[in-house]
């Protein structure tokens, strides 16, 4: 599990920085796992010898960032809550303007996300307030890049040789029926979308829901998202216009961050 670099060479960390990777490691899989946790779930899953697993649980532990329930197994620990906590009020404070106008402007849930490795996590999300029937995504939530407006936007971002080795790593499973399951069909798709600016998840991550979303920057992406007879195929040009304002608006801002 220990970092390479993008042409391949070997990496040579240093013990400090190998075990900071480890750890963080251990938390991904223990907030995959979504409850309790044993010990030697961890190992095998990580890979990791059992001393070694035993002692960054151990040091989690010590820092407040895992719990050992009464079961012996672990959960993530409440330190965690205001490091989570203190990065989606950051996000907010950049990203809600525009997104509440956004979502004023479409009636539609707006939506931000950002490339994780390789899956797109939602980071703020503003909901519909003309529609009773709106369209709810977890904050926090990862999901694959292929079968989403936010990933493919992201994608079309990157060389198509980055693109191939992302998909192939990550696999590419059908969420539904629409879902483009082919690397070379998405390269197709993300071509497309390239040249109109803009990408549409058509029912590829949830049958009857339709999301159109612009690229931020490499990183970010912007959307909204609603039922398929509202957000019909005739109305995702307008959208991805209204979608390209909010992209330029979110570039200023973070300019202005910085």
């Amino acid at each position: 599990m220990n970092a390479k670099p993008t042409d391949g060479s070997p990496v040579r960390a240093s013990a400090g920085v190998q075990s900071l990777g480890r750890a963080f490691d251990v938390l991904e899989l223990m907030a995959a796992a979504e409850g309790e946790i044993a010990l030697s779930r961890l190992a095998e899953e990580s890979g990791l010898p059992g001393p070694t697993i035993h002692r960054i649980v151990r040091t989690l532990v010590a820092r407040g960032y895992v719990l050992q329930m009464p079961s012996r197994r672990y959960v993530l620990g409440p330190r965690l809550i205001g490091l989570g906590s203190g990065a989606r009020a950051s996000v907010e404070a950049w990203a809600s303007p525009p997104l509440h106008a956004l979502a004023e402007e479409t009636g539609e849930t707006a939506n931000l996300a950002m490339l994780d490795l390789d899956r797109v996590v939602y980071v703020a999300q503003v909901p519909s307030t003309r529609h009773t029937m709106r369209m709810f995504t977890e904050v926090g939530r990862r999901v694959y890049a292929h079968c989403t407006g936010v990933g493919k936007a992201l994608l079309a971002e990157l060389p198509d040789d980055d693109v191939r080795r992302m998909l192939t790593a990550a696999g590419m499973p059908a969420t539904t029926s629409h879902t483009i399951t082919d690397v070379d069909r998405m390269l197709e798709e993300l071509a497309r979308v390239r040249e109109q600016g803009y990408a549409v998840d058509d029912g590829e991550q949830e049958l009857g829901v339709r999301c159109v979303a612009v690229a931020v920057n490499p990183a970010t992406a912007v959307s909204v998202s609603g039922p398929t007879s509202r957000v019909t195929r005739k109305a995702v040009p307008s959208l991805a216009r209204v979608l390209q304002s909010a992209a330029r608006s979110l570039a200023g801002r973070e300019g202005r961050r910085a």
